[in-house]
């Protein structure tokens, strides 16, 4: 389980999130939604070790984990697929996989072939050049990237941006996946509709705070509500 309380992070004298708390526990995927500037990122960054936070509490599992660099973050199973997926593009797909294995216990062998299993396009493409991938061939490769870590926890960032609707369906049925397959998933989204569709628990961003965290069934009862304080995050449809 993670842990999340009372987070705050800044830019310089600048705060960009302030008292952030939320909790993602194992089969759950736990979504964040707010508007362009409201802290999501920067939340997921704080909590993977890739932004220092002026304070708060970061606990996985019940150990504080707070301020931890990227890579130990890593070694301890939480893992970031970053906005934009940056895959390697000169690299080929099996080499991308290969990267993100090196935290791992199991062999390369049997995190690849669960990787194939889950992602069948990958295994026909895995001696192609990632950067020629589609977008959501590119998305599939860093879910997959991410996974060959053997993570507890991933972190999700926007996963559905610039993606097509029929690819959308997909990449959220994954994401759905590795909840039920026993992570615990964090998921930063501007498209409220589709992200709600796949989640446990919401926390709705404004401002760097939290303004609502619930049940995501609660909240979609209460659309008005997330409306109201996400604009038209909260109506954001996928790229035709």
């Amino acid at each position: 389980m993670l842990e999340v309380e009372d987070l705050h992070v800044s830019y310089g004298h600048v705060p960009a999130v302030r008292g952030v708390s939320l909790r993602a526990e194992r089969n759950q995927v736990t979504l964040v939604l707010g508007t362009n500037g409201a802290g999501k990122s920067t939340t997921l960054r704080a909590i993977a070790g890739l932004h220092k936070p002026d304070s708060g509490s970061v606990l996985l599992e019940g150990q504080q984990v707070l301020g931890l660099k990227a890579y130990k973050m890593v070694r301890r199973g939480v893992v970031l697929v970053p906005e934009g997926r940056r895959v390697f593009a000169p690299l080929t797909v099996t080499e991308n996989l290969r990267l993100g294995s090196y935290t791992a216990s199991a062999s390369f062998d049997k995190r690849v072939a669960e990787v194939w299993e889950m992602f069948p396009i990958l295994h026909q493409r895995r001696e192609g050049a990632a950067g020629l991938l589609s977008g959501g061939e590119q998305q599939m490769l860093a879910f997959g990237r991410a996974l060959m870590s053997e993570p507890s926890v991933v972190l999700l960032d926007e996963p559905s941006m610039g993606l097509a609707p029929a690819v959308l369906d997909v990449i959220l049925a994954s994401v759905r996946s590795m909840a039920d397959a026993g992570l615990a998933v964090v998921m930063v989204e501007q498209n409220a509709q589709a992200g709600m569709d796949v989640a446990d628990e919401l926390v709705a961003l404004a401002r760097g705070e939290v303004v609502f965290a619930g049940k995501a069934d609660d909240a979609a009862a209460k659309s008005s509500v997330l409306q109201a304080f996400l604009g038209d995050a909260a109506l954001v449809e996928p790229t035709p």
